[in-house]
């Protein structure tokens, strides 16, 4: 029999769960050292995408970008960043979405504006109606060189006439449809957009004393963990549909000219994609975790001896679980921090292999125990099923499965990878059904209505449901729809 291929395997992004496209941080701050903090900031925003990192850097005549596929720390040593004076940076780590993981997708990208000049910008979130411009603009005669909806924006923007950045985007960002965050940098501003409808997060933070000679500045990030991360301080989100422009005159803002009918925060960044250390719309995402466990105990409560997570996006709703149910939390399963990539054969031995050396049961804890063990969400169900199977293997009697959010029964259109309806093992399934599939004794999910209690929003005013409810935020294009429902069987 022929030798099959090596695979790679990418143990170091969460297995089975939902992506989201990609975090920025950017600086104005003359007279600090803009690039190693960019780098600092990314750092903490790694988990917002793990594919290709890249910083741009303004020192007021000439706009250096670096850019690669890999890390953060992969693609940044002292002497890159030494190499980047400047007093304004831009930084973006990348998830794909739109747009295929090679380098000429990475971010930041630069267009040239006739009347602005060079203008590098990094974007977070997903258009739907990316084709419909991009045929407009190649009947125009607009070269592309990506595959990336990140171009589309450079490109409609470059060809949008102004003679300041805030005339161009209050004259272009209308015609965008969808999730978007940007933040651009000419040669002596930092500039940043959030979209109408505020899909996805984007903060202000202040950085020492900006009124001091030689010192402070400005910080824009997608959460507020990458403020602190750096010694900044939080001073307000970036409301929905606002630019804010940073320069030496100051923070001005000014909005978009586009009314929507609500605000649309993704939910999914309350219940897995932001970090637990960040806050959102004044509220903890660490506390809103753990209310959504104490709402599941009580909505699905179980016989049961121990609380374990998946570590460690479930650990705050375990931990929740745990409190209002009585029963003990304990670390089940211990994961590994330290693996990236590794290079495996595709047979089953060695992939229950990298299950193990991802999360590996504590057989002393769980051996003869009735377990409860929760995690954020279930995409496909392929991990639950290994995980379940890893339990039993390390003695637990019962297992009984119980999910901190809703079933994700529709696909989503504005940044999260689902390609179609049926990847989801919750839109064809009943939770009976998703537990024998998984191996479980039981399985439940939280109610969209206990959701919306954690958060503490009881009528959703605000955020997205659509993964889970199927009310889109925006009419979704005809085709767009049809590729991603259209495969359901």
């Amino acid at each position: 029999m022929p030798e099959q291929p090596a695979v790679e395997i990418a143990l170091d992004e969460p297995l089975d769960k939902l992506h989201e496209e990609c975090g920025i941080f950017g600086v104005y701050g003359p007279g600090e050292d803009v690039a190693n903090l960019t780098y600092f900031g990314l750092y903490a925003l790694q988990h917002r995408g793990q594919e290709s990192a890249g910083i741009a850097v303004s020192d007021g005549l000439t706009i250096r970008v670096h850019k690669e596929m890999g890390l953060v720390s992969q693609v940044f040593d002292q002497e890159a960043l030494l190499d980047m004076p400047g007093h304004i940076s831009l930084g973006h780590t990348r998830y794909s979405t739109t747009g295929s993981t090679k380098v000429v997708n990475a971010q930041p990208m630069v267009f040239n504006h006739g009347q602005i000049g060079p203008v590098a910008y990094g974007h977070n979130g997903n258009l739907i109606n990316t084709a419909e411009l991009r045929h407009e603009m190649l009947e125009q005669g607009m070269q592309f060189t990506t595959t990336s909806d990140t171009e589309v924006i450079g490109a409609l923007l470059s060809r949008t006439p102004g003679d300041s950045i805030e005339v161009v985007l209050r004259r272009s960002l209308p015609r965008l449809e969808g999730a978007y965050c940007l933040m651009l940098s000419t040669r002596n501003q930092l500039v940043a957009a959030r979209d109408p409808l505020g899909i996805r997060p984007l903060c202000l933070g202040r950085l020492g004393d900006v009124d001091a000679p030689g010192g402070g500045g400005y910080i824009v990030a997608s959460e507020t963990c990458a403020l602190d991360v750096v010694g900044a301080s939080f001073v307000r989100e970036i409301d929905p549909g606002e630019i804010v422009v940073i320069d030496a005159a100051g923070v001005r803002s000014s909005n978009i000219n586009k009314p929507v009918p609500t605000h649309a925060m993704c939910s999914f960044e309350f219940i897995y994609f932001a970090r637990p250390d960040s806050v959102m719309m004044g509220r903890s995402l660490y506390e809103s975790r753990v209310n959504m466990g104490r709402e599941l105990a009580a909505e699905s409560p179980a016989e049961a001896d121990i609380v374990i997570p998946i570590p460690d996006s479930a650990t705050p709703a375990a931990v929740g679980y745990a409190e209002a149910s009585g029963i003990p939390y304990v670390e089940g399963m211990i994961k590994s921090r330290y693996i990236t990539r590794t290079f495996i054969q595709p047979n089953q031995r060695l992939r229950e292999a990298g299950i193990r050396l991802k999360f590996n049961p504590m057989r002393h804890l769980l051996d003869g125990r009735r377990v409860v063990l929760v995690d954020d969400s279930i995409v496909r169900g392929t991990t639950t099923r290994r995980l379940v199977q890893e339990l039993r293997r390390a003695g637990a009697s019962e297992v009984h499965v119980r999910v901190a959010s809703p079933p994700i029964v529709w696909p989503c259109f504005m940044g999260i990878d689902i390609a179609s309806r049926g990847e989801l093992i919750a839109a064809h399934n009943t939770e009976p059904e998703i537990a024998a599939l998984v191996g479980a004794d039981s399985l439940r999910y939280l109610s969209i209505d206990g959701l919306k209690r954690a958060v503490d929003q009881q009528s959703g005013e605000g955020f997205c449901f659509a993964c889970f409810d199927g009310a889109y935020p925006l009419q979704v294009p005809q085709q767009l729809e049809m590729d991603k429902l259209a495969l359901e069987s």
